[in-house]
């Protein structure tokens, strides 16, 4: 059976030679057939020559690519790709790490899976779809992955794909048990999970070598951990001995699991708070002079820019909440600052951050880029993939 087929533009192909993933609607001429949203499409250039086979959507990027070789989209074809996530995170030694059982097992175009994202905790494997064409893969992936997971001890296999994509579809388990809360390690510190209520998958997995740095600085630190969450940084924090650490997020149910994951660890007389706060409203009754000042203030927002139309107003709030963190740290304070906004460049966030120094009228050192954990992997034909950009900063 012919499969629909995206003819490209004279001029419009020199992205798909260079192996990108993702193929934009501006650089097809037209559609042969009449491909549904999720079905194989074949591309062509201008001259009749086959170039990829990927996912077909009706937006902006009108196809991500499976393949940049002539191959059969079936079973084989993901075992092989799965496979390969799984030996990469084998080689690097997560499936045998005592202090932490959590990480990414498949990170969409970095693993050659555009669409996809899957994290492995602690024997429950969460997928999320960012494509209709993957979704519809669910059935057959969860049965590969039940298959190749045994040796490791798989309990679950949870869909977390109702946020991402369109057409009804809701949480829950595709096999296996399902505990309602499930717990795991991170560099020794225990947390629940909550995979119906949690962001993202149940918990951001890419701050894991950031959260350990944390634990490096904290030592005698009053840290204050802005868009907490459940409590991922200021469990580093204490556990890297800072004296107090406060969390700071607006959700009520967040701050809850914070503070019962900060009792989890260390009981209820922790040197912690947990606040339920608007941050931009709390940041700002900070000062400096106070005995309580805060020394290392951690910001890790939600993404402020969705895309390119609300970049600069995205960029308009990072610049603000930076700006208020510095003006409230004391000379020699640690700022420690991110964005996940996959539409904000590098380059875009140092001259946030750079702008924000000037308006507080303060000097900032950087000490070190922070990207998101190995377990993530970038592919060197998808630069977009490194959507979190982090800096670790010494204010004077």
């Amino acid at each position: 059976m012919t499969r629909p087929r995206l003819i490209i533009a004279p001029g419009k192909e020199k992205a798909i030679l260079r192996h990108h993933p993702w193929i934009f609607s501006g650089a097809v001429s037209r559609v042969e057939g009449n491909p549904q949203e999720g079905d194989l499409v074949d591309v062509i250039d201008a001259r009749g020559q086959w170039m990829a086979v990927g996912h077909y959507q009706p937006e902006s990027i009108i196809c991500k690519v499976l393949s940049f070789e002539s191959a059969d989209i079936n079973e084989c074809f993901f075992r092989q790709r799965l496979q390969s996530a799984i030996a990469y995170r084998e080689r690097l030694g997560f499936f045998n790490d005592r202090e932490t059982n959590v990480f990414r097992l498949v990170h969409a175009e970095g693993d050659h899976f555009p669409g996809l994202v899957c994290d492995w905790y602690n024997g429950v494997l969460v997928m999320q779809a960012h494509s209709v064409g993957m979704y519809r893969l669910f059935p057959m992936l969860t049965q590969l992955f039940v298959e190749l997971l045994e040796l490791y001890d798989i309990q679950s296999v949870f869909d977390k794909s109702s946020a991402t994509v369109p057409g009804g579809t809701s949480d829950g388990y595709l096999w296996g048990n399902e505990p309602q809360e499930w717990e795991i390690v991170e560099s020794g510190n225990r947390l629940l999970i909550n995979f119906f209520e949690g962001q993202k998958t149940g918990f951001f997995i890419d701050q894991r070598e950031n959260r350990r740095l944390v634990q490096d600085l904290a030592r005698g630190r009053h840290v204050l951990n802005c868009f907490g969450y459940t409590g991922g940084f200021s469990l580093a924090a204490l556990r890297g001995g800072a004296e107090y650490v406060e969390t700071i997020d607006i959700s009520k149910k967040a701050i809850e699991l914070c503070n019962r994951n900060v009792s989890l660890n260390l009981g209820p007389d922790a040197p912690h708070k947990g606040t339920v706060a608007d941050v931009l409203q709390y940041i700002q009754t900070i000062k400096k002079s106070d005995n309580q000042a805060f020394d290392f203030i951690i910001l890790d927002p939600p993404a402020f820019a969705k895309n390119h139309r609300s970049l600069q107003q995205g960029l308009k709030g990072y610049r603000t909440i930076n700006q208020r963190a510095m003006e409230a740290l004391p000379s020699g304070g640690l700022l420690m600052t991110f964005s996940c906004s996959q539409a904000v460049s590098k380059e875009d966030f140092q001259t946030m951050v750079f702008t924000a120094a000037m308006n507080a009228h303060r000097k900032v050192r950087v000490v070190r880029q922070l990207p998101h954990a190995m377990d993530h992997p970038v592919s060197i034909n998808h630069p977009e993939g490194e959507y979190l950009k982090g800096l670790l900063l010494e204010v004077e």
